[in-house]
């Protein structure tokens, strides 16, 4: 007698004439975790009401000066005053600037900043412009006073350059004359001594400044682009939004139809887009500088220069024509399965056509998420300011009192003064020595823990949700009329009322590694320059291996919570079940799945490269009919990229509930097989398009 060989991956599900779906009789799952979740959201609002009413988002949003003031802050002597002025903006090229985040230079709030070339000594004989001298002083500068007295004082600057606001901020307004780095319009400037120097001295302390500059004149004009084509933009994203939601409505009624179509469209657009960067690189054959080498040419603000390149368009048209032949290959190569891929998605199409409120479940999940995010962006901002200012000594000269505490307001009498007459008491951070303040990293650490926790649970609360409703649907022997009332609804409330432990569960364990990973890139950043190739390697290695158990762990939890959905059990028990059942079919699960993500992914595509060639046409100005509606730009690809990615999260928020939808009916079409064997006492639940492509049958069905 042989004896029957165990399954290596658990027992297959047996029949169960009571089964109609998700089970309606359950009970609560992994209450521990539950309490532990409720225990860290009631710790989650208590940090948020301690940093309230600590923090002080004003060292946000004004800038202070070197007393620790707010420049511009309403209420007060410095309310008109918005613009923060360095007496030496030079001294913010140092390292220090880097570990203390403070320039070691005196600071003041002004009403605007200097618009003229000037040296103190200049002023000081010039009554009309000595006056406007000291509107950059501190109070207490006089005419009766010697300039050495006031320099020695420090109470005015040396000179003032022409600067211009950033961030309520001033900074020396460069520009070009003849090809080289001016400031303002002088070439020369008196440095108190009473000699005249060129202003190439100037200019080349400003040099270090330059590659600053240009990023804040590229950030300025993106900005300005923003501000012009923001509401195109706007126009654009309902368009993505408006075809994703076409899409999903023509797939309800015309599935297999959309899917091939979506297929040649996906290789009909990559195909143009090689046809338009061969045109580009065709037609830059011959002109002027357009051999040079993207390394001959380096990193460049202006992004359009790269676009009168040949090698720019030869490289993009290589990385297209790679992309369309993979998915030429794929589709040969599984031609067969994307039949029943096919015949899966029909099938979600109905699903969802039933269920049509499901559609919009993400908009739900998008207002949670939203409300969790301002949660935690919020209690960080409060929490990173609720120091006390912190002031230091700064000096030039050799001081034991260097970087040492200080209080501003009797420094001038203090020993450490008297020590270093050069030295000067100024605001360096915001710190503090009390219990709250120790603990403060740990508080900044426990909210962004908190928020990977809450974020993941809504995520996962959505997923739950969802499988719940379609499987309602599924295991409905007469559809729709055996599928409940406002599955959604229904599935929403189980969710909540059982499975708030597991939905906990589920997500502490991806926060874990997510935190982890975290933890990774910061002390990566921490170490950067410090560390060997042998750590370089290994924290490489490391992040390498966390990032696959992130895939996996949000692999198996995706499959938890959908069995979790159905047989109402807890998360260990349903990421097992859903694992093993999974293994036993390891090919269907290798093909069949991963191909019909691949369609939803080419659905994905094809919404962005429509919406995408769209943009690029408008605000490029290559079609004449936008020539004169479209907004003249510095950088036409800003508002582009910004459409495509805008357009990429629509569709991808559209298609998740496509995605989640497939994933639910893969699993339950898995059982279907192993409970069911098509006899009348157990007919298969499948539809009947998908049982013809797996050559199965219900015995009830007539012969063909």
């Amino acid at each position: 007698m042989e004896l029957e060989e165990k399954p290596t991956y658990g027992e297959p599900r047996k029949y169960d004439s009571s089964f109609k779906g998700p089970i309606q009789n359950r009970s609560c799952t992994d209450i521990v975790c539950c309490i532990l979740f409720v225990i860290a959201i009631l710790g989650y609002f208590a940090v948020g009401v301690l940093a309230w009413s600590q923090g002080d988002p004003r060292k946000v949003i004004y800038p202070t000066d070197s007393r620790g003031q707010f420049c511009g802050q309403a209420g007060t002597p410095l309310e008109k005053k918005r613009f923060l002025f360095y007496f030496n903006i030079m001294k913010c090229a140092s390292p220090m600037v880097l570990l203390e985040f403070q320039c070691p230079t005196t600071q003041m709030c002004v009403e605007k900043c200097p618009d003229k070339f000037m040296t103190l000594a200049k002023a000081y004989y010039n009554g009309k412009d000595f006056d406007y001298y000291k509107t950059f002083c501190k109070e207490g500068a006089t005419n009766s006073m010697g300039i050495p007295e006031i320099l020695k004082q420090g109470l005015c600057p040396a000179m003032l350059t022409p600067s211009k606001p950033f961030t309520q901020r001033c900074f020396p307004a460069l520009g070009l004359k003849g090809g080289l780095i001016t400031v303002g319009n002088n070439s020369h400037f008196d440095d108190g001594s009473g000699k005249m120097r060129d202003a190439k001295d100037l200019v080349d302390g400003v040099k270090n400044a330059t590659v600053v500059m240009e990023a804040r004149q590229v950030v300025m004009k993106i900005f300005e682009d923003y501000t012009k084509s923001w509401y195109w933009i706007l126009i654009g994203l309902v368009i993505a939004m408006l075809t994703s939601l076409l899409f999903i409505i023509l797939l309800r009624f015309l599935a297999g139809i959309m899917v091939w179509v979506m297929i040649v469209m996906v290789i009909l657009v990559i195909g143009y887009g090689i046809f338009h960067c061969y045109m580009e690189y065709a037609a830059l054959k011959g002109e002027a500088g357009a051999n040079v080498t993207l390394q001959e040419i380096g990193f460049q603000t202006d992004f359009t220069v790269y676009l009168q390149i040949r090698q720019t368009w030869l490289a993009f048209m290589i990385i297209l024509a790679i992309v369309e032949v993979i998915i030429i290959l794929l589709l040969i190569f599984l031609r067969k399965r994307i039949l029943i891929a096919i015949a899966l998605i029909k099938e979600a199409s109905r699903t969802i056509g039933h269920v049509m409120c499901s559609l919009f479940y993400p908009l739900f999940t998008f207002l949670l998420l939203a409300i969790v995010i301002a949660y935690w962006a919020v209690t960080a901002i409060f929490l990173s300011t609720s120091n006390e200012p912190i002031y230091k000594v700064f000096n030039e000269t050799m001081c034991d009192h260097s970087r040492k505490t200080c209080e501003p307001a009797n420094y001038s009498a203090s020993p450490e003064k008297a020590q270093c007459p050069d030295s000067e008491c100024l605001f360096a951070f915001y710190g503090g020595e009390t219990a709250y303040h120790k603990y403060l990293i740990g508080l900044q650490f426990y909210n962004v823990f908190l928020f990977f926790w809450c974020a993941n649970f809504v995520t996962a609360l959505g997923q739950m949700t969802l499988a719940g409703a379609f499987a309602s649907h599924y295991w409905a022997f007469n559809k729709p009329d055996d599928v409940p009332a406002f599955p959604v609804f229904s599935s929403l409330g189980r969710s909540l009322r059982y499975h708030t432990g597991t939905l906990a569960f589920g997500s502490l364990i991806l926060s874990i590694v997510q935190i982890i990973r975290v933890l990774l890139e910061y002390l990566d950043h921490k170490l950067k320059g410090a560390h060997n190739k042998c750590t370089k390697f290994l924290l490489c290695c490391l992040k390498c291996c966390f990032w696959c158990l992130e895939k996996f762990v949000k692999f198996i939890n995706r499959n938890a919570y959908i069995m979790t959905a159905i047989y109402g059990k807890n998360f260990c028990t349903s990421a097992r079940d859903a694992f093993f059942l999974l293994m036993r079919n390891m090919i269907r699960v290798a093909v069949l799945d991963k191909v019909t993500d691949f369609l939803l992914f080419l659905g994905k595509l094809l919404i962005v490269g429509l919406v995408g060639i769209f943009a690029f046409f408008f605000f490029s100005g290559r079609v004449e009919a936008f020539e004169n509606t479209a907004p003249h730009l510095h950088y036409y690809w800003v508002p582009i990229l910004t459409v495509v990615v805008g357009s990429y999260l629509i569709a991808h928020g559209f298609f998740s509930v496509y995605a989640m939808c497939v994933d639910t009916l893969f699993l339950c079409f898995l059982e279907d097989l192993e409970r069911n064997d098509g006899s009348a006492e157990r007919p298969y639940l499948m539809p009947e398009n998908l049982r013809k492509i797996l050559n199965k049958k219900n015995k009830t069905e007539p012969a063909e």
